[in-house]
């Protein structure tokens, strides 16, 4: 009799299955060899099917020396059959974080008597109030860069300019438009701020506020922000203003007509109560510094507004 030589050959693919599925190459044996017969789908002699699973009583890989062969046959490929458990599964390690909801800003509590109020290491939340070119958004960066604390700068002329198609500038007019965009990102500032606030991130926000103005007034920040909120007006001379806004490039530039006019109404300031700083003769650094000393006292006895 004639045997078939070389390895045992996998079994035919089948559609739904891997080729070597449930299939061991010591069960597999061609059988005598016929000539005229072919290993095709056609009907012919019998085809050793692969068992559906592993012999009874398989527990896994061989860990004896293979068996002998009987002669004239070669010996087939050793295959080992992995047996692992399953591994357990593996904890997301950057799961779901829980973050405290954003609420109105409290007042922040007076310090003991004898205790001196730090607003460096404070969680605070502050609104810089200005005209354009008073150095509200450079000071309103370096204070928050510079704090002890986590503090982040929230700038409501950046928040307005989001919009990019549509986008209503108050510089081709004071309309509905304009209006509701300033709302929406006085609000949307707010909101960023509340939840900051809730998680222990300060925040310092800069607007130019007008003391005349109801609409770009201060009653909208202290409904969206809270009662906590604390002002702070920026002031420097006329002629500093308009050297600094001859800088400015972009729709951040104003006429100078229009920077004298809103310098003029932001006076009104004036005898409301709250802090003023003129930064004339102050540079970024020096301006925080007294930042820090306007925060220190407005926490130890807040302004009324």
């Amino acid at each position: 009799m004639q045997h078939a030589v070389g390895p045992p050959l996998p079994p035919p693919h089948q559609q739904g299955h891997g080729p070597a599925a449930g299939w061991s190459g010591a069960a597999q044996h061609t059988g005598p060899h016929h000539p005229g017969t072919h290993a095709g789908p056609h009907p012919g002699p019998a085809q050793v099917n692969p068992p559906a699973g592993p012999p009874p009583g398989f527990a896994g890989a061989p860990t004896g020396p293979a068996a002998p062969h009987p002669p004239g046959h070669p010996p087939a490929p050793h295959h080992t059959i992995p047996h692992h458990a399953p591994a357990p599964p593996t904890p997301d390690t950057t799961g779901h974080v829980q973050l405290p909801p954003g609420g109105p800003v409290p007042m922040p509590s007076a310090p003991p008597a004898t205790g001196t109020p730090d607003p460096t290491s404070t969680t605070l939340a502050v609104l810089l109030i200005g005209p354009a070119g008073a150095g509200k958004t450079s000071v309103a960066k370096y204070w928050a860069d510079h704090r002890r604390v986590p503090t982040a700068h929230i700038s409501l002329d950046d928040v307005r300019e989001w919009v990019r198609s549509g986008f209503a500038d108050p510089q081709s007019g004071w309309n509905d438009g304009s209006e509701a965009q300033y709302r929406l990102a006085r609000r949307t500032c707010g909101f960023a701020a509340r939840n900051f606030l809730a998680n222990n991130i300060s925040c310092i926000l800069d607007d130019a506020v007008f003391p005349d103005r109801p609409v770009v007034g201060l009653g909208g920040w202290k409904r969206h922000v809270g009662p906590g909120l604390l002002p702070v007006v920026l002031l420097p001379g006329l002629e500093i203003v308009l050297e600094r806004n001859a800088e400015r490039s972009g729709n951040r530039r104003l006429s100078d007509e229009e920077v004298a006019r809103i310098h003029g109404r932001m006076a009104g300031w004036y005898g409301s109560g709250l802090p003023i700083i003129d930064n004339s003769q102050l540079d970024v650094p020096q301006t925080a510094r007294v930042l820090d000393d306007v925060l220190a006292r407005s926490i130890a006895s807040p302004p009324q507004w």
